[in-house]
């Protein structure tokens, strides 16, 4: 199996090529939660209906559909494009990058989905911020599996396209490819389990909104299903690693 971790030293930690990549994931996961996040309070305020509609559903797995697939692209060849925890954290555990850089990536990460939703806050005239949470008639339990499935599924989704280094240059198909399988995994499970995949996404609504109900399940669900394609995809179909973060693979 290729599958291996690499802790990382303290002195790469610190040089100036991660602070570029950590600002990056910051840039990036500010303007997919901006983009995401903003789609629902907008398609709310439209419609003055906060309850999920169809419509509703539809207009907000496109915006993250959109939203991802430039954030990806733009910080691809900077930080390899994470804007997720989930995804760094299955990356790591698949040898493309290290520990240590995988907690600035966290870091970013959150505080980017955390100034997204400020801003939300400050132009939008200080309307409510959705948060994610299980719905009714579901067990968290339920939640969680649900969000370890289509966790898993963008995260494969993101070796297969991204990571594998006998992928070929597929250029822009893979912010596409990710992209697509976030819109369809919010469109499956967005009635059931909020459809997060990524812990980031849902803790900045969370830390604003100051709502914290279920917030565990998109922490545990995420990262269970990010860490298992990780595992799956990097341990069965990747040659050795070579303990570098992606940063022009796509």
């Amino acid at each position: 199996m290729a599958l291996g971790i690499a802790f990382g030293s303290f002195d790469d930690a610190f040089k100036f090529h991660t602070l570029k990549t950590s600002i990056a994931e910051f840039t990036s996961t500010l303007l997919f939660v901006y983009a995401g996040v903003g789609s629902a309070i907008a398609f709310d305020k439209l419609t003055s209906d906060a309850s999920l509609t169809p419509a509703g559903l539809v207009a907000v797995a496109v915006a993250h559909a959109l939203a991802l697939f430039v954030a990806v692209s733009i910080a691809a060849h900077i930080s390899g494009g994470h804007v997720n925890p989930a995804v760094t954290f299955g990356l790591t555990l698949g040898g493309h990058i290290t520990v240590l850089r995988g907690v600035f990536y966290w870091i970013a990460q959150l505080l980017g989905s955390t100034v997204a939703c400020l801003l939300l806050k400050l132009t939008t005239g200080g309307l409510a911020i959705p948060t994610h949470s299980v719905a009714s008639g579901m067990s968290l339990g339920e939640g969680v599996v649900m969000e370890i499935v289509i966790t898993f599924g963008l995260v494969y989704t993101v070796y297969a396209t991204a990571a594998d280094p006998k992928k070929g240059d597929v250029g822009i198909v893979a912010p596409i490819a990710i992209g697509f399988i976030v819109g369809a995994n919010i469109l499956a499970a967005g009635p059931f389990s909020g459809g997060s995949m990524n812990p980031a996404r849902s803790f900045g609504p969370a830390l604003v909104s100051g709502d914290w109900k279920d917030h565990w399940v998109y922490w545990v669900g995420p990262l269970v299903g990010g860490g298992l394609a990780g595992i799956v995809y990097g341990g069965l179909f990747i040659d050795p690693p070579t303990h570098v973060p992606l940063a022009t693979d796509y």
